[in-house]
């Protein structure tokens, strides 16, 4: 059980992904957060990773594998239809499901899925799944895992690449901020970082 996260993630992976040796066929693949557009809308992360992995055939992976939020409705409707969705690839799950890893971004203002700075999300303690109408990042719709979940994953694993978050991650990594990216921490997982050169140029070996 994998979650995957949109933006710069959906190149880094496009590019990755065809390069190791797995069977994809066990895999099942969901989405950390999704903006609640069309699958076609450029906003769409599923619809990214369609046409860069899927339609481009660099993997083996199939439209089935996708699990992806439904389709013209609102964010709350969505939000309530992916948690059901969740529910059922987890059958008997007695409080939080546990996902193998997460895959997740970090945005400049240290936000991660659709949990931003002083949100009321970020205290959302028993929804798995929450929709989100005023994201301050456009498109303003959108559905996000919520804390509960993140911090059941066996793994979270945090790719940042470029200049512009280096900043961000040092007030996270190093001045331990507590922003959204900082509250990401595991009961019984672990908690990665993987940063290209720019992004870590304030962090020590």
């Amino acid at each position: 059980m994998f979650c995957l996260s949109g933006g710069s993630l959906v190149s880094f992976l496009a590019t990755g992904l065809p390069n190791i040796k797995t069977d994809f066929s066990k895999w099942r693949i969901f989405f950390c957060d999704e903006r609640v557009v069309p699958e076609d809308d450029p906003d769409s992360t599923y619809g990214s990773y369609k046409k860069n992995l899927l339609d481009s055939g660099k993997v083996s992976l199939n439209l089935e594998q996708f699990i992806t939020i439904k389709q013209g409705v609102a964010a709350d409707e969505a939000a309530v239809d992916y948690a059901q969705k969740i529910l059922r690839c987890f059958p008997g799950v007695a409080d939080v499901p546990v996902f193998d890893m997460l895959l997740l971004g970090m945005g400049p203002d240290g936000h991660t899925c659709s949990l931003f700075p002083g949100h009321p999300l970020l205290d959302e303690k028993t929804k798995w799944i929450a929709p989100i109408t005023d994201s301050p990042k456009p498109p303003p719709s959108r559905v996000t895992m919520t804390f509960p979940v993140l911090n059941h994953a066996k793994m979270c694993v945090f790719a940042t690449a470029g200049k512009e978050k280096a900043d961000m991650v040092r007030r996270i990594l190093v001045e331990k901020e507590d922003l959204p990216a900082a509250q990401v921490k595991p009961v019984n997982g672990k908690v990665v970082w993987i940063l290209d050169k720019d992004a870590g140029m304030h962090i020590k070996a």
